[in-house]
């Protein structure tokens, strides 16, 4: 499985203006049904806030993965937003989030989620690419460097 499946051009987007969790997980669900019929924003964004209440999913340095489950989408969708200023999103080590990948799941699939989220945050882990994100110009130079990188690591 690789992240340009379930990730659309349509759906990065470079200057995030929001600068706290909730503020960020609007702007981001926001986003994400520009892209995909999710049906009930409200619902996606109370399962998101839901889920960050278990815990935040701000893994540190710099990266958020905050991810939810709905019965309304038919296969993963996910959006990617960087923030140059920082959102404050209790992270793990405190630190701001810069770059956050939102996905959402349908409900009864535990397989495809869970591979999905591995395969992002093997793909942040590397703390160059995530700097490479960063500075990306364009939304579609994200992308390119996602599969780029994805096709490195076959």
């Amino acid at each position: 499985m690789k992240i340009t499946e379930f990730l659309d051009i349509k759906g990065i987007k470079l200057e995030l203006e929001a600068t706290d969790k909730e503020g960020v997980l609007r702007e981001m669900v926001d986003l994400l049904t520009e892209i995909k019929e999710v049906g009930d924003q409200k619902a996606i964004l109370k399962a998101l806030i839901e889920r960050e209440n278990l815990g935040s999913t701000g893994i540190g340095q710099g990266i958020a993965i905050p991810h939810g489950k709905t019965d309304k989408v038919d296969g993963l969708a996910a959006v990617l937003g960087i923030s140059k200023k920082g959102v404050n999103f209790e992270a793990l080590d405190g630190e701001p989030v810069y770059i956050l990948f939102l996905l959402v799941a349908p409900k009864d699939t535990a397989g495809p989620h869970l591979k999905a989220l591995a395969q992002i945050s093997r793909l942040l882990r590397d703390s160059y690419f995530c700097e490479l994100l960063r500075r990306a110009a364009t939304p579609k130079d994200v992308f390119e460097l996602i599969s780029k990188e994805e096709n490195r690591k076959g």
